[in-house]
């Protein structure tokens, strides 16, 4: 998200924020580094408890109704500060944010959930921030230095080959596999279109509006499974169900762009990179998962190739 799921690095470029004159410069730094800190931390915890919400809930009831529950909050805050509405082609570029960051990432990541262990799906999903990067290289029509490319596609290696390694081979990758790198194409492209559609809207503006357009399909969606299945949960299932809604799909996003508002931008998005991390620590520690050495070093091998792919995108910009 997210925003799930969650923010990511294009942020740092997309996002035009002035020089508060009462704030001292020499604090800035400090202070965004902790408002980024707090906002990664909260999408931390996206990939475990969703882990813990697919135990008791249908998939397609978590992904869509986390988005309502999001959607309700957006639309209340929306209303609240009086934003004005978004205009002409801008809808349709929400839309795409939408169906990356409300619709793709959360769906793919909830159906992949369901068999697959937290700890292996983040490895994966560390590719986000290189993969949102190529994606705002792409989309702005830059022309950055090669070592981006060769960074990036080594990032992608490393999450190509961690997953088929613990597969079994390149031809025994699993379903939830394809699942989870589809979740990260998918967002990358939201996060990139958002990225830029933020410079109009305004940052946590952009997601809202994204969650408000796609909200009468959720609510679909999420009466759907909850009339035909049934909900049968237990309260820690439903615990996480409401933190994804509340928290990985709208509070974090206050967290993270407070950050990069405090800045510099380029130095807080780079606490994005520890969010795998600690996405991996989480799901030992809440899910009781077992850290293998093919995760650990399949983990930080996608780490510093997406710092190495964001680091010198940045340089360049």
């Amino acid at each position: 998200m997210r925003d799930n799921s969650s923010a990511t690095i294009i942020s740092t470029q997309a996002v035009s924020i002035q020089d508060s004159p009462e704030q001292p410069k020499e604090r800035r730094p400090a202070s965004g580094l902790w408002w980024g800190l707090l906002g990664v931390a909260a999408f931390s915890f996206t990939v475990p408890f969703t882990k813990v919400a697919v135990g008791g809930l249908p998939p397609l009831f978590i992904a869509s109704g986390r988005a309502v529950v999001a959607a309700l909050l957006a639309a209340f805050a929306l209303a609240l500060t009086r934003q004005r509405l978004p205009r002409g082609a801008q809808w349709a570029r929400l839309a795409v944010v939408a169906g990356g960051v409300v619709v793709g990432f959360p769906f793919l990541t909830s159906f992949a959930l369901t068999t697959a262990p937290a700890g292996h799906s983040a490895v994966v999903i560390a590719l986000l921030p290189a993969a949102t990067a190529m994606t705002a290289v792409l989309r702005g029509r830059e022309r950055p230095p090669r070592s981006f490319w060769i960074a990036s596609g080594a990032g992608a290696a490393a999450a190509i080959g961690f997953t088929s390694l613990q597969s079994g081979g390149f031809t025994a990758l699993h379903w939830t596999d394809l699942l989870l790198f589809g979740a990260v194409a998918t967002c990358a492209v939201g996060y990139a279109e958002g990225g830029l559609l933020a410079r109009e809207l305004g940052a946590w503006q952009t997601i809202s509006w994204a969650l408000v357009l796609v909200s009468p399909l959720m609510a679909v969606l999420a009466i759907l499974p909850a009339t035909q299945q049934g909900l049968s949960a237990t309260p820690a299932q439903w615990a996480a169900f409401a933190y994804l809604g509340v928290v990985s799909m709208f509070l974090g996003f206050f967290a993270w762009y407070r950050g990069l508002a405090v800045g510099p931008m380029a130095r807080v998005s780079q606490v994005q990179l520890v969010q795998p991390v600690m996405t991996i620590g989480w799901a030992s520690l809440l899910l009781g998962e077992r850290l293998d050495w093919t995760t650990v070093a399949g983990g930080l091998a996608v780490v510093l190739c997406a710092g190495a792919a964001v680091r010198a995108r940045s340089s360049r910009s």
